[in-house]
């Protein structure tokens, strides 16, 4: 064990750049002499051809057990579970203006002719491009802008007389 002891510099070497820190190598290569110590008596022990080969193995294994489970500690401080972020609830008023604004902007699409309501529909919530819905409604990209300009500014011109 004791020319062992001697190879402790060049083991700290050998651990650091896996642990990236000179303090937690040498805890490391303190674990692995510990482990060769308990197995000092062992039959495992007297069957090591190499000696220093196995320490290395030992402590390899140990450093990377330890970067393993520091990465793993580290991702589940980053990402708080779903169960554990704060829940925000509207309150009963915040509901009814919402409900209020979803009504008049379902008025509004109601109130557009087909084609208008198409056009919209089919660029905001289906993201079709102007061209695909001018080539499917028969009309150029300028009408097809325009139907999709005077839709948006009923609805925006709706949110605001509810906001009022």
């Amino acid at each position: 064990m004791d020319d062992l002891i001697r190879h402790r510099a060049a083991l700290v070497s050998y651990a650091r750049p896996i642990v990236r820190d000179r303090f937690e190598a040498e805890d490391v290569v303190q674990e692995a002499f510990l482990r060769l110590a308990a197995a000092d008596g062992n039959a495992a022990r007297q069957n090591i051809r190499s000696p220093l080969s196995y320490l290395y193995r030992i402590v390899r294994n140990i450093a990377l057990d330890k970067v393993r489970r520091e990465k793993i500690e580290r991702r589940e401080e980053e990402v708080p579970q779903w169960w554990m972020l704060p829940t925000e609830t509207a309150s009963p008023e915040d509901e009814a203006a919402r409900g209020q604004l979803i009504d008049r902007i379902e008025k509004v699409l109601r109130d557009m002719e087909p084609r208008m309501r198409l056009a919209l529909e089919m660029n905001r919530f289906e993201g079709y491009t102007l061209q695909e819905i001018a080539d499917r409604l028969s009309v150029s990209v300028a009408t097809v802008h325009r139907l999709v300009r005077e839709a948006l500014s009923r609805i925006a011109m709706a949110i605001g007389e509810h906001e009022a």
